[in-house]
């Protein structure tokens, strides 16, 4: 499923005017992307067939504004022994040093070298977007360097089984060195093992945002680690500590010295903690961190470790839920993770509104995490609700029956995908009421192109003849 944002596409088509695409497939002049890597110039596009490619050599890409995308689905690269024995310089299955690179809709499995940080892309270059991924069983999913004035953005990419059983604790899923920014948002973290963390960076400027971020089967370490403090801003996200983590933290913010450039602030709002675990600790800061933001959050299960270990200079903390007890948060079904919010919840209409935006991200809420990768607008239904989910109410209601409606991904740039458990109609209204589209939606899963619809705010309005909760969508 494409998920591009005008901006980029646009930026790109500009940047890549007479550009070459290279093919690379099982029936294409080039079979391996190592055969197209000392061929290609900046600006090209690199379009790698649906299709599993085992055991290629170490692919380093050094040219600048590249766009490297698996077309006719994701592509499976999985690394193999002449990865696992370069003696000279193993780093992974791609290495990236050209800047401006953009890499979508790839696989990358197994990446395994002699000083075990065998990661799926190794990041040496500037500006790197990594979007609609996945990442299985490397020592390391993406491992970045420090690189200056960086801007690293992942986003729609699942990551699972990071870690290496031979050097325990020092591999993980995602692991991002000193840059400036990174934006890692629609994210699917889960179960490193070997006590890796599912996700840390010393970036000075992280913004974790709508992620799912969980240890559900696996003996990790910390679900979250930011070691070297910075501005770090949480919003919307489900972390998880599983039963058996070798670590009982779930955040650890500053522990190795707050060496990044000031302030060092930790904002937290509006996420779903959950320990699993019968000990333990939600968030730990190391003393002298500037200011601890904490508001809108639920944090449930085990806390004999404590809430909130060390000490902040400001703590700022409200409207926050804490049990020991998963079972009276009222979940759906934590047994399944699911962790959005029954009808009679407490975290219902508990929370506040949060006006705060901190370099131009806002602390208030405005999507939820959908799995697997995928986000949607959260509908506020009075005041907001404490958490990673806003309960609504069903959409409407057709006679007696219930109509339960899903529409994702929100926000969209392709293809619209509506889930109805019911034959009905729906009508699509641009910000200013005009009707883009009349649609019969038959039970199950319709698809709607709105790709040449301009960008904007919409809204989908179930017509049965009585009032609608009309639901916003965003085109990108």
């Amino acid at each position: 499923m494409a998920r591009y944002s005008l901006a980029f596409l646009l930026t790109w088509f500009y940047l890549n005017l007479g550009a070459t695409t290279w093919q690379v497939g099982p029936t294409r002049t080039y079979t391996y992307c190592s055969q197209v890597a000392p061929l290609v110039q900046h600006g090209d596009t690199v379009a790698i067939d649906y299709a599993t490619y085992i055991n290629d050599p170490q692919v380093i890409w050094n040219k600048n504004n590249l766009y490297i995308v698996g077309v006719g689905g994701r592509p499976r690269l999985e690394a193999g022994s002449i990865i696992a024995n370069d003696m000279v310089n193993g780093k992974g299955i791609f290495v990236i040093s050209g800047a401006n690179v953009r890499v979508h809709n790839i696989e990358f499995a197994n990446a395994a070298v002699q000083d075990n940080n065998g990661a799926g892309i190794r990041q040496e270059g500037r500006n790197l977007w990594i979007s609609n991924c996945r990442f299985v069983a490397n020592e390391m999913g993406i491992l970045a360097g420090n690189i200056a004035d960086c801007k690293t953005t992942v986003e729609y990419c699942e990551f699972l089984n990071g870690g290496s059983t031979f050097n325990p604790g020092y591999q993980h899923n995602i692991y991002i060195n000193h840059i400036d920014t990174l934006v890692f948002r629609y994210n699917y973290s889960h179960d490193a093992i070997a006590e890796g963390h599912e996700f840390k960076s010393r970036a000075t400027y992280n913004f974790i945002l709508y992620n799912r971020i969980a240890n559900e089967t696996t003996e990790d370490s910390r679900t979250i680690d930011i070691p070297n403090g910075g501005t770090s801003v949480l919003v919307g996200n489900i972390i998880e500590q599983g039963p058996i983590s070798a670590n009982s933290n779930l955040l650890g913010y500053g522990l190795e010295g707050l060496t990044n450039p000031g302030p060092h602030v930790l904002y937290c709002t509006n996420n779903t903690f959950v320990n699993k675990k019968s000990n333990g600790s939600f968030i730990q800061v190391t003393n002298g961190t500037d200011t601890l933001f904490v508001k809108n959050n639920l944090f449930a299960g085990a806390r004999t470790g404590g809430l909130i270990n060390g000490t902040s200079l400001v703590l700022d903390s409200s409207n926050n839920i804490v049990n020991d007890m998963l079972s009276s948060f009222r979940f759906i079904d934590e047994s399944a993770y699911d962790y959005h919010l029954s009808p009679d919840a407490g975290a219902v209409d508990a929370g506040m509104f949060i006006s705060k935006t901190i370099n131009g991200y806002s602390l208030q809420p405005s999507l939820v995490y959908v799995d697997t990768c995928l986000v949607e607008t959260r509908i506020l239904s009075g005041v907001t609700d404490i958490g990673a989910y806003e309960y609504n109410p069903p959409l409407s209601t057709f006679g007696s029956e219930f109509i339960d409606i899903n529409i994702y991904p929100n926000p969209v740039s392709g293809s619209l995908f509506v889930n109805c458990n019911a034959a009905v109609k729906i009508k699509m209204l641009n910000s200013s009421g005009v009707l883009m589209k009349n649609a019969a939606l038959q039970q199950g899963i319709t698809t709607i192109d709105v790709a040449g619809w301009p960008r904007g705010v919409y809204f989908v309005i179930v017509d049965d003849g009585s009032p609608q909760l009309p639901q916003k969508i965003i085109l990108q």
